[in-house]
């Protein structure tokens, strides 16, 4: 650590007034509602702000709350039950309330602490040892109360240093960023023309009534049907035909090697988990990995192109997880696979089993020991509507264009997060120069 980098204590800098550490409003349920700021918890914070599911604080009742109102600039920190969570609040941040589970940092002095470095700082190495240490000192869910947080230290590189710092750390954080919103865009943009084409059949009713299928040229169009005929679930296009999910490719379980034997684990195997399989249109890796000898003895391989889905666990209560595998994989007994087998293409499978989600997740129920389940004999029932092959491969065609551009993003943004991850503690321990950083930052982006 170069010799100009200096210790603060965190109280010194409270009593100066150039930090602020606070925490969030104790708001009663009749406070909240559906309009006004988004009353913050720890689950809206994971990488970033996500409100979908906030509750909301009116806004003529702000007077309560005083300064636990977000600013640009504060660094939130999750204080209760989930530990360790970080985001910066930014200029386009949407305002919001802090709950009584977060903790904000707010920098007072701005030539003193840059609040993009004082983000960094809080998700690295000294910040973590000092929470860690006062975590679990009750019996109750982890805590880190606000009087610990003052009783804290924080080194300081010069401010031009916080600033180069931050400046390469965020360049990866911003492409990361750039990444997930284009791949929301990429994925937004393949439901929505796998809706119009095969769920809504928007080009059949166009040319059923004579008129042109809108955002396709002639031969795309040449490839829809202009009637519909009887099927089972209802009216389908001509010539397309009703098959059972069962019949989509062939269904294969998972398991869990033993871990009593220390052969079976830590190979290149990805071994993917309810947990694992997050909100991703891809499956690349998983936390937990296997050796061949492992995916011999207790679980099964995949190939690139199966469909992962968890059919138990309590995430079943409120989301349904599908994955579509990019590489051989490994997975436990919460999942089924289906492999495709020329029916159905991989791609139309993972759009339609997305597109159907709250249809599936009505055929959850409660297994015996509490937790969810879904029935695989009513989950292999559902029908889908599919073109014959031959139209499918050309129809799907641009799907798949999509689909693998996502992949391509998420492979990038993968490689970029290694990256900051790497770099993070060796600048803030001042063991890398930021000379030296810079270029690892531009040959990566």
């Amino acid at each position: 650590m170069a010799s100009d980098w200096r210790r603060h204590e965190v109280a010194e800098l409270l009593a100066a007034g150039k930090l602020v550490i606070g925490d969030g409003y104790r708001a009663k349920n009749s406070e909240l509602g559906s309009s006004g700021l988004p009353f913050a918890r720890a689950g809206n914070i994971d990488d970033g702000f996500r409100f979908d599911d906030a509750d909301f604080f009116p806004e003529d009742a702000l007077h309560r709350v005083g300064e636990k109102v977000s600013e640009p600039g504060d660094v939130v920190f999750t204080s209760k039950g989930t530990v360790g969570r970080f985001a910066l609040v930014g200029s386009t941040t949407q305002r919001f309330v802090y709950s009584p589970q977060l903790c904000f940092w707010r920098s007072l002095d701005r030539k003193l602490i840059d609040p993009r470095f004082l983000y960094y700082w809080m998700c690295g190495r000294e910040f973590y040892v000092q929470y860690k240490g006062v975590a679990g000192q009750t019996d109750m869910a982890d805590y880190v109360s606000l009087t610990d947080q003052r009783r804290m230290n924080i080194t300081l590189p010069p401010f031009d240093e916080q600033g180069a710092i931050a400046e390469i750390l965020g360049a990866l954080d911003d492409k990361i960023e750039l990444n997930r919103r284009m791949s929301d865009t990429l994925e937004a943009m393949a439901r929505g023309f796998f809706k119009s084409w095969f769920v809504d059949f928007d080009p059949v009713h166009a040319k059923a009534e004579g008129r042109a299928p809108a955002g396709m040229d002639a031969a795309m169009a040449a490839l829809f049907p202009d009637s519909f005929e009887d099927s089972g679930p209802g009216k389908m296009p001509a010539g397309w035909e009703t098959i059972p999910l069962a019949a989509a490719g062939t269904w294969r379980s998972g398991g869990t090697p033993s871990k009593s034997k220390p052969e079976y684990w830590g190979g290149d195997i990805p071994w993917v988990s309810a947990k694992s399989l997050n909100d991703a249109v891809w499956v690349h890796d998983a936390e937990k990995h296997v050796t061949l000898l492992g995916a011999e003895s207790g679980t099964r391989t995949v190939p690139r192109g199966s469909v992962l889905f968890v059919v138990r666990g309590m995430s079943l209560a409120s989301e349904f997880r599908i994955g579509l595998c990019s590489r051989e994989v490994t997975f436990n007994q919460d999942l089924k696979a289906i492999v495709p087998t020329g029916r159905v293409s991989p791609a139309l499978l993972t759009l339609w089993l997305r597109e159907s989600r709250p249809s599936i997740l009505g055929l959850a129920d409660e297994a015996s020991h509490g937790t969810k389940r879904l029935q695989t004999d009513a989950l292999a029932k559902l029908q889908l509507v599919v073109p014959r092959r031959a139209v499918q491969e050309r129809l799907v065609a641009p799907l798949d264009a999509l689909l693998e551009r996502i992949g391509m993003n998420d492979k990038e943004t993968t490689t970029l997060g290694a990256v900051r991850d790497l770099l993070l503690p060796k600048l803030l321990a001042g063991e890398l120069h930021v000379r030296d950083a810079d270029r690892i930052v531009e040959q990566a982006v």
